[in-house]
């Protein structure tokens, strides 16, 4: 995490530097930027194989840096705060006299910090003199984007073919009773794997009624997997966080009474919550089926009577071999120099296919020399043993591998529960918003994420779960065995931890989790005033009620504030006063209108708005005036929402424009005058809807100015009419797209 902090300050400086200051302060803050650059950029070309020499002196610049920014970052939030009308302190023109005057009192502070990082900083260039570090080498390996985790699935069918033949008669097999089909082996052997192939078969899915999926995992919780089930059955979303057990389980029984159905329960871990999920169930003898995965051999042998045990066995030789070869190589030859070495590198994953995952994913990025194969033989093999916590070993060894870059973003998909699936779109932004991504003024910070997140996709250390339909990741997770290690690098990074052990984690946790209920926690959460200085994300990912969240505001530097699983009645205000929040989602229950005071949040780049259960348009989202003032807004995302045209700001220009505006949607009745759209010329993503009302005129909508945004890839307009209007013919609208478009969706415009 050494490099995320130093990136993460150095961007809070950028913030506040103007180089026509000459104050003494400013003095100190370009000297500040100075080192962090230089530290920066050490890290960037240092040599994973520097690792036990790095490590000591990475903890050093992390904690140094997370002090540095605490301080500079309460300074500014407490000045914006004090100030009336904050957000007119934006420009840099204006920042530094009004923010680096408080300093004062904190100087002494800042300055042995400083001295700390030029300590660091000499320490390095003595290193390098005695030549103790090596210098990272240009890689040589194949481009990020590719195919190879469709040609690992291919190889995952081919090994366990015959299995999956068994499993697939004993399934459709004319037994009417109710037959559950355990599969059992140890972390990373293709539990998982088998149970999907088996799952998404044609043949199967057209002999069930029926089909679900519910990840169980080691923490049992009963209404998530409740929930789970009802999604999966529903084929959607289903907000039920309302509804008690009895409810949602009385839901599952109405849905699977009579018919033959699927269910496929991952990741069983004892016998008693086997029996728990079982007892949804309904037996109607008409040829059910249910599919359970563990790693207990007493929980698949005790699960069923009528249905043998399958066992996943490890690899033998030749398929770890092939395996790692189609991994590094694909299709090509694998050097004759390196054949020897490789072969050994598979021997030492002993069968497991994540070992080999793993390990094929850090050869296939890594430059192929006969020396840096040896350096990772004769690392693994001290690491790599058949047991989950040997496994954790060589995740160990591969993340020290990671280039720095890379590090902060792997660790963050520990901050998920196990077997979450997060869209792409959200990990990208939240990875943005954290400040995990090094600016690059060619591509924009989300560009420069979704190659980042490709990387570690082409590692292997992060999975695709789903794939557009042009063939972009759509959906991703974490293997349970790698959150595993992020969860305990975590700790000793002082990055994460979830609301169980917020009480005895360091002081300098940055990310924390809410993964259990709350409600007789909150005492847990009186923390001291300096304490409450260190929190830059909060992540909600379990129904709480909104009178249990007040201790977020003792926060008061939070960047991410996730809470979609809480439902709140209307916006909270209290949390416009945490001005460093970059990112935020809710979900409102009844009142939608949000207030003037939003423009505090000057620093707001994200905001997402979730209309809870019902969609109607009594969840429309009704935007103040004064968004137009938010100009660092990068995605407004809602399901329907009024955006107020800014006529005011057009006559007195005394409105910012929302020039880093990409994702727009979904508005109503908006009006695409030219002049709104030299407002947002970065558009990337454009969701609008129009009510037609039978009065107004459909060319006041401007449809035809769309060709001046020049960014734009994403359009989808929807039309409907009042229930009173009758028409059909098609809408006199003249439509005129920007070349860069790639994906156009027009619904209820009747064009022949």
């Amino acid at each position: 995490m050494a490099y995320a902090s130093l990136l993460s300050l150095n961007q809070t400086l950028d913030q506040i530097l103007h180089p026509h200051d000459q104050t003494e302060q400013q003095h100190i803050m370009r000297s500040l930027h100075e080192q962090v650059s230089f530290l920066l950029s050490f890290l960037d070309v240092s040599s994973p194989q520097n690792n036990d020499i790095l490590s000591s002196l990475e903890g050093r610049i992390r904690d140094a840096a997370y002090e540095t920014e605490d301080i500079i970052e309460s300074s500014m939030s407490n000045q914006i705060v004090s100030e009336s009308g904050s957000h007119e302190y934006r420009t840099k023109s204006q920042v530094p006299n009004q923010i680096l005057s408080e300093w004062d009192q904190k100087f002494e502070r800042l300055q042995k910090i400083i001295q700390k990082l030029n300590s660091i900083s000499d320490e390095v260039v003595k290193m390098r003199e005695r030549n103790e570090i090596q210098v990272l080498l240009p890689s040589n390996s194949l481009p990020a984007a590719s195919s190879k985790s469709h040609s690992i699935n291919k190889s995952a069918t081919v090994r366990l073919e015959k299995t999956l033949t068994s499993i697939k008669m004993r399934l459709a097999s004319p037994l009417s009773e109710l037959v559950v089909v355990p599969i059992f082996g140890m972390g990373g052997l293709g539990k998982t794997t088998l149970a999907k192939l088996t799952y998404n078969d044609s043949l199967i899915a057209n002999h069930f009624d029926v089909r679900a999926w519910v990840v169980v995992s080691q923490e049992y919780r009963e209404q998530e997997v409740l929930k789970g089930l009802l999604n999966s059955l529903r084929g959607l979303n289903h907000e039920s966080g309302e509804e008690s057990i009895e409810k949602l389980a009385e839901n599952v029984l109405k849905i699977l009474k009579d018919k033959r159905y699927l269910i496929v329960i991952d990741d069983v871990w004892d016998i008693e919550q086997l029996n728990k999920v079982k007892s949804l169930f309904p037996d109607d003898n008409n040829g059910s089926r249910i599919i359970l995965t563990t790693r207990i051999y007493e929980v698949a042998r005790l699960a069923s009577h009528l249905s043998p045990t399958y066992r996943i066995a490890n690899l033998n030789v030749d398929e770890s071999w092939n395996l790692l070869h189609e991994m590094v190589f694909g299709e090509e030859c694998c050097p004759p120099e390196l054949k020897k070495i490789g072969k050994m590198i598979s021997w030492w994953c002993r069968g497991l296919p994540l070992s080999v995952n793993l390990i094929g994913g850090l050869l296939y990025k890594s430059e192929r020399t006969v020396y840096y194969w040896r350096y990772v033989l004769s690392n693994i093999r001290s690491e790599i043993t058949d047991t989950d916590y040997g496994i954790l070993d060589s995740v160990s060894f591969i993340y020290s591998q990671l280039p720095h870059h890379l590090r902060a973003c792997f660790l963050y998909m520990g901050v998920l529960p196990e077997d979450y699936e997060i869209r792409r779109s959200k990990l990208t932004k939240l990875w943005v918003a954290n400040r995990f991504i090094k600016p690059d003024r060619s591509k924009s910070l989300e560009e420069v994420a979704e190659e980042y997140l490709k990387d570690l996709v082409d590692r292997n250390l992060i999975l695709v779960r789903e794939w557009s339909y042009s063939g972009e990741i759509k959906t991703c997770s974490i293997h349970d065995i790698l959150r595993d290690f992020c969860l305990m690098k975590s700790k000793v990074e002082k990055f994460n931890s979830d609301v169980e052990y917020l009480p005895r984690v360091h002081d300098n946790l940055r990310q924390v989790s809410i993964l259990t209920d709350l409600k007789n926690q909150i005492p847990r959460f009186s923390l001291t005033r300096d304490r409450d200085l260190r929190v830059r994300a909060v992540t909600f990912f379990i129904h709480n009620s909104p009178n249990d969240v007040h201790f977020i505001t003792n926060f008061r530097l939070l960047r991410v504030l996730d809470a979609l699983s809480i439902r709140f009645q209307e916006f909270p205000v209290e949390i416009v006063e945490l001005v460093t929040l970059r990112y935020i989602a809710l979900t409102f229950w009844m009142k939608h209108r949000f207030p003037a005071s939003i423009a505090k949040l000057c620093n707001l780049e994200t905001l997402i708005v979730n209309p809870g259960k019902f969609r109607s348009i009594f969840n429309t989202s009704f935007l103040p005036p004064e968004i137009w003032k938010m100009s660092r807004l990068r995605h407004l995302l809602f399901v329907r929402s009024y955006l107020p045209y800014p006529t005011d700001a057009l006559k007195e220009g005394t409105f910012v424009s929302l020039e880093n505006l990409q994702t727009l949607g979904n508005v109503i009745n908006f009006r695409w005058t030219k002049e709104v759209l030299e407002m947002m010329p970065n558009l990337k993503k454009l969701v609008i809807s129009y009510e037609h009302d039978g009065r107004t005129e459909w060319s006041s909508y401007c449809f035809d100015n769309f060709v001046h945004l020049h960014q734009l890839e994403v359009l989808k307009c929807f039309f409907f009419a009042k229930c009173y209007i009758k028409y059909h013919d098609p809408l006199p609208v003249n439509f005129a797209f920007p070349q860069k478009l790639k994906r156009l969706t027009l619904s209820g415009c009747r064009i022949s």
